[in-house]
C-alpha cells in the first residue's frame, strides 16, 4: 500500500505545479455537529478553489493517509463515528492500526510536507496552554512549526492559551511570527491580543518570497502568518476575557485535562456566547483559506 493517496483533483494540481492549499480534518470531526461541519468544509474547500487554488483537505481513512478527499470521502467523515484526533505522536499509529483519524495542525503539516504542498491554511493553532508552568501542557504545533517547512494560515494562536508563552516558545524554536496586514498579534475570535507581533507583512507576494528564502538558506521549519480575523466577524477582547475565564474555571473544576481540555473549551464557549463563537470560527477560516490560496499562487510562480 502506497504511504498516502492523492484525490484526482489535487493530483492533477500537483502535476500540473498548480498552487494547492491543505487543509485540516479536526474542523469536521470535532469541531461542529452534522451537517454544519460538512457545510462548512465545502464552504472551505470552495473558497480555495475561487481564489485559485485547488484544496487538500487531509485524513487518515481507515489506515489510508489521503491528500485531498473527494465528495463522497468528505461526506463519509463528516458522519463518521469515533474518529481519532491525529497529532504527530499517533499519525503513525492510527495508519498502522487501520484506524480513521482527523488531522490536527502538526499532523496536517507532516502530511502537507509528504505531499510536497507548502501552504496549509486552518483556524487558530495550539500553543502553551495556561498553567503550563506546572501542567507542562503545550501543543506539538509549536515544534511542527519549527521543523516542518509549510507556511501556516492562521488567525493566530486560540486565546484560550497563555498567548505571550506562546509567543516566547515561537521565538525559542527560530519560527517567524508575521502578522499579516497589521501590527498586533491576532487572537483567534478577536482581530488583536494587545501583544505586538514580531514581524509584518501585508502581500502574499512577500509571504511567498520570504518561504522560499529559509528554503534556500536551509532553514528548517515554516512560517506562520497570523492574519486577522474580518472586524464585521470578530468578539472582542473585552467581551470574550470573562467568557474564556468561566469555561477555564468549568474545566478545572470537572477535571479536564490533556487533549480533552481544547474541545471542551471550545464548547463551552460556544454555549456562553449563545453560538457566535462558532461564527466568528467560520469567518476566520474561510478568510484564512482566501489569504493561503494566495500565498499559495504566489510561491507557483517562484521558482524553487
Amino acid at each position: 500500500m502506497m504511504l498516502y493517496s492523492h484525490s484526482p483533483e489535487v493530483s492533477a494540481a500537483l502535476d500540473a505545479g498548480r498552487a494547492v492549499v491543505a487543509l485540516e480534518s479536526t474542523i469536521i470531526t470535532h469541531g461542529m455537529p452534522w451537517p454544519r461541519n460538512l457545510q462548512t468544509a465545502q464552504k472551505v474547500e470552495r473558497t480555495v478553489r475561487e481564489a485559485g487554488a485547488t484544496p487538500a483537505t487531509i485524513a487518515v481513512l481507515e489506515g489510508q493517509l489521503h491528500i485531498g478527499l473527494t465528495q463522497a470521502e468528505l461526506e463519509r467523515l463528516a458522519q463518521a463515528t469515533g474518529v481519532a484526533k491525529l497529532s504527530r505522536a499517533d499519525l503513525a499509529v492510527c495508519m498502522a492500526q487501520g484506524r480513521t483519524g482527523a488531522t490536527t495542525v502538526a499532523a496536517t503539516m507532516i502530511a502537507a510536507q509528504l505531499a510536497g504542498i507548502e501552504v496549509f491554511a486552518t483556524g487558530g493553532i495550539g500553543g502553551v496552554h495556561k498553567g503550563a508552568e506546572e501542567t507542562f501542557d503545550i501543543s506539538a504545533d509549536l515544534h511542527e512549526l519549527a521543523a516542518t517547512r509549510v507556511s501556516v494560515i492562521a488567525a493566530g494562536a486560540k486565546a484560550i492559551l497563555d498567548l505571550p508563552k506562546t509567543l516566547e516558545v515561537l521565538e525559542t524554536l527560530g519560527v517567524p511570527v508575521i502578522a499579516f496586514g497589521q501590527d498586533d498579534f491576532p487572537a483567534f475570535w478577536s482581530a488583536s491580543s494587545g501583544i505586538k507581533a514580531p514581524l509584518r507583512m501585508d502581500s502574499a507576494d512577500t509571504v511567498a518570497a520570504a518561504h522560499r528564502m529559509r528554503a534556500r538558506l536551509g532553514l528548517p521549519g515554516g512560517q506562520l502568518i497570523a492574519n486577522p480575523i474580518p472586524a464585521s466577524a470578530e468578539i472582542s477582547r473585552d467581551e470574550l476575557a470573562p467568557v474564556i475565564a468561566q469555561a477555564m474555571a468549568d474545566a478545572a473544576e470537572l477535571g479536564i485535562a490533556g487533549k480533552a481540555v481544547t474541545p471542551f473549551l471550545l464548547q463551552r464557549i460556544f454555549d456562553l456566547t449563545g453560538g457566535a463563537s462558532l461564527e466568528a470560527n467560520i469567518a476566520l477560516v474561510l478568510n484564512n483559506a482566501r489569504l493561503g490560496a494566495a500565498v499559495a499562487v504566489a510561491l507557483a510562480s517562484l521558482k524553487a
